[in-house]
């Protein structure tokens, strides 16, 4: 078999797609971390645009998660797309409008003001709240684990830190996502695709921001 070689970051949600998709298809790969702020002469030319994750197919380098994730799907087994093409093509759509939360919650930790803290929050509660009336369960379409999951899995992965912080209030009033949210975090891939160390990793990341998160949480540990 190719040897696989999963080139990623410790912090990085786009990696844990990839990890959380080879540990549901069995397959074995390497991981091999690399230091975003610091970034080697090797990682530069396997990446171009300088982002993990990176999967090394042999000596092939590809790049971007969404190509990833398909890779595997075209080429490994235990199939997490739907067989149904408009309901794949569904799939494809949310891990796009799952890659736009990703975004909202950058937004969300670096706003510098209250005002654009609480836009973004308020972002994030409509994200969620459109969500609640697609996802099944236990899982985002009924029975089977999908990409889908393994793209939210990431994305609530962040409010178990952020909730240490303070209660925002972002699943209020939205039962299947906690629901969701709570099979994610008990899910073997999910939880195993991150070190034992993350929430003490994010913690430090999120100090290091200078936003009005961090004034957050300089103000609890006052």
């Amino acid at each position: 078999m190719t040897k696989l070689t999963l080139i990623s970051h410790h912090l990085c949600p786009y990696v844990q797609r990839a990890v959380i998709a080879l540990t549901e298809k069995g397959v074995a790969f390497e991981r091999v971390y690399v230091d975003l702020a610091n970034k080697p002469d090797w990682f530069k030319a396997l990446s171009p645009l300088g982002k993990t994750p990176v999967l090394k197919v042999g000596e092939t380098a590809i790049f971007e998660s969404a190509v990833i994730l398909e890779y595997l799907e075209e080429t490994q087994p235990n199939a997490l797309h739907p067989r149904d093409s408009l309901r794949r093509a569904e799939h494809r759509s949310l891990i796009e409008f799952g890659s736009a939360v990703l975004n909202d919650i950058w937004g969300f930790y670096s706003a510098p003001d209250q005002a654009a803290f609480d836009t973004k929050r308020q972002q994030l509660a409509t994200r969620f709240a459109w969500l609640e009336n697609r996802v099944a369960a236990p899982w985002f379409d009924g029975a089977d684990f999908s990409l889908v999951d393994a793209v939210f899995g990431p994305v609530f992965r962040y409010f178990d830190v952020f909730d240490r912080i303070e209660d925002f209030g972002v699943f209020d009033g939205l039962p299947k996502m906690q629901a969701w949210r709570r099979a994610l975090a008990e899910r073997p891939s999910v939880a195993q695709a991150v070190t034992d160390d993350y929430p003490k990793r994010l913690h430090t990341f999120l100090l290091a921001r200078r936003s009005y998160l961090t004034m957050l949480m300089l103000r609890q540990a006052a």
